[in-house]
């Protein structure tokens, strides 16, 4: 369903000209101003004509009068030039302001989608995001620089051609004109065809982008599984349906251009029929008649290329409507009205009370019921079988996603009444699935705070058991990252995120199953380090290994997103359920 928004697309475009646009309107007046110009040539031409070479006394006024004839023939040049310098000045103009509207749409564009919220990267695929970002944003472009430009042009040249015509012989004027209506009906039919064409074009290119994208950043999974042959053949089935509906839509129009081209190429005729007979009669001149035969091409050729603007504005309107969704998007968590100022530092208690939690779309809570306090400094581990709602729990505490019932409150306030930076800068995270720039490792470490010095990068390394690996590098902690991380193993990659993550001394630490690809030496290691950390932390820990939970304060047992079991590590095995048993699996001794 195409949404609705307070602004046109041509008031959208406007909107971004702000401070180009003067530069944008003496373009367009140069264009006017240019077009109107054409006409001095053809109407020096007629004065030449009957002047000197078919009127009564063209003889003697050639050979009288030559000074006025070179004069003319000077003027035509001086004209011309005038008129190449002026569409010259126009066209840079036109390209300085699409290209700095363009820069400044895509950066707005790109800070919008780095403010949205996770339901905004639940709804729209990555390769659609970056079609919206680069030949969407083309087709705005080419809309600013080429399509208003022609579009003014042809309706200056053809309105000041037909003024003068009418001036010259209003009969045989009105006479060109009678094809106009066709060529209307034409383009008409054309719109209504080619319109939603683009659209779909338009969703074609997203999907083939999309799989271009998924396959390059799964090639991995791809090597690994030996699925090239099958991943080349899906690639090739969209880059297939992106070529078919392109050819579809350049063929809708070749298919009206026949029509077009004929009633266009009907004017001459016109010309020299009608114009033919008013000319046998001596009811115009030689030289009104070369006059309408110089310019008839500038009735002709606008009414030509109006299949053309026609296809680029609906190419246009395809491609905007998918920018001004992201552009006019909001968030749906934002700052309150009037936020709570937690100040620098927060002390760190998180407390869940009656929490529910359903993602959007779906009628089934992952959470329901969620009632736990971790006070500050304290530890609480979490565990559960998978699916059963752990992950979706801590992104309820730096307000990822808010919950449908209950609250989540940190230092008793309820997120939602908090700052978000003030929230967020206050929380360390570090999952399991890792992302790494293609930085260097000190540039990853410190993404959170670029202010570290790099001893203390190196003093969060050794936290998370990764400056020894890290050391023995060619490069040490300037060994740049592959992107994602390649050429480092899963626990490397795994300690550097842990030491980003501790980097900006956060008041709460969240770990998602954060040590699940390290050895046990390791992790006893980075479990030391979290117990000896030099600035207060509360720990909220996602695990499945009894060595990490055993020594928290509080264990959370969870199942079908509600928690069954809480109490410390000898508490839990007392009552002898669910973590008894993964205790009993994982030591094999009965305990």
């Amino acid at each position: 369903m195409e949404k609705k928004y307070e602004k046109t697309k041509i008031q959208w475009l406007w909107e971004n000209m702000k401070g180009y646009r003067g530069k944008y309107l003496i373009g367009l007046g140069g264009t006017v101003a240019y077009n109107i110009l054409q006409l001095t040539v053809p109407f020096i031409t007629s004065l030449i004509v009957d002047m000197f070479l078919t009127g009564e006394n063209a003889a003697e006024n050639l050979a009288t009068r030559r000074g006025v004839f070179f004069g003319l023939v000077i003027a035509m040049v001086l004209i011309t030039l005038l008129r190449t310098g002026i569409v010259y000045g126009t066209c840079i103009l036109f390209e300085q302001v699409s290209q700095s509207v363009l820069y400044r749409i895509r950066n707005y564009l790109f800070r919008k989608v780095q403010r949205q919220d996770m339901r905004f990267y639940d709804t729209y695929r990555t390769g659609d995001l970056m079609t919206r970002l680069t030949g969407d944003l083309d087709a705005v472009r080419h809309m600013i620089a080429w399509v208003v430009r022609t579009i003014l042009e042809s309706l200056a040249l053809v309105s000041a051609t037909m003024v003068y015509f009418f001036i010259m012989d209003w009969r045989l004027a009105l006479s060109m004109l009678v094809i106009a209506p066709m060529i209307f009906v034409v383009i008409i039919l054309f719109k209504r065809r080619v319109g939603p064409r683009h659209k779909a074009l338009r969703e074609k290119m997203a999907n083939l982008n999309t799989a271009a994208q998924e396959n390059i950043s799964g090639n991995r999974v791809v090597k690994a599984f030996a699925r090239e042959d099958y991943e080349i053949h899906k690639f090739h089935e969209c880059n297939e349906a992106y070529a078919r509906m392109n050819e579809k839509t350049s063929l809708t129009w070749l298919r009206y251009f026949p029509y077009m081209e004929t009633f266009a190429n009907l004017m001459p005729v016109v010309l020299m029929a009608v114009g033919g007979v008013f000319l046998i009669r001596h009811e115009i001149t030689m030289g009104e008649y070369a006059a309408f035969s110089g310019l008839v091409w500038a009735v002709a050729n606008p009414m030509r290329n109006l299949g053309s603007i026609m296809n680029e504005f609906q190419r246009f309107s395809a491609a905007s409507d998918k920018i001004m969704e992201i552009y006019y998007s909001e968030p749906t968590i934002v700052d309150a009205a009037n936020p709570v100022d937690m100040g620098e530092r927060l002390r760190g208690k998180v407390e869940f009370r009656n929490v529910s939690f359903r993602y959007e779309g779906e009628d089934r809570n992952v959470l329901d019921g969620i009632s736990f306090v971790a006070n500050p400094g304290e530890t609480i581990a979490i565990m559960g079988e998978t699916g059963c709602g752990k992950s979706s729990l801590i992104q309820m505490i730096p307000r990822f996603y808010d919950p449908v019932e209950g609250a989540v409150l940190v230092d008793d306030v309820d997120v939602r009444r908090m700052r978000l930076y003030q929230l967020r800068h206050n929380i360390g995270l570090a999952t399991q699935d890792v992302l790494l720039y293609s930085d260097t490792i000190d540039g990853n470490i410190a993404f959170g705070d670029g202010n570290l010095t790099p001893e203390e990068v190196k003093q969060f390394a050794r936290y998370s058991a990764a400056d020894e690996f890290i050391s023995k590098m060619p490069d040490g902690y300037d060994t740049i990252v592959g992107e994602r991380g390649v050429g480092l193993s899963g626990g490397q990659k795994q300690r550097i995120s842990l030491a980003r993550a501790l980097a900006i001394r956060p008041s709460i630490l969240i770990l998602d199953d954060t040590t699940s690809a390290v050895d046990m030496e390791t992790e006893k290691l980075i479990q030391e380090s979290l117990r000896n950390l030099d600035f207060p932390c509360t720990k909220i820990i996602i695990a499945q290994r009894i060595s990490t939970t055993k020594r928290a304060d509080r264990i959370l047992v969870m199942e079908n997103g509600r928690i069954t079991e809480s109490g410390t590590h000898e508490e839990l095995i007392a009552k002898r359920g669910y973590y008894y048993n993964v205790v009993q699996l994982q030591t094999g001794e009965e305990v």
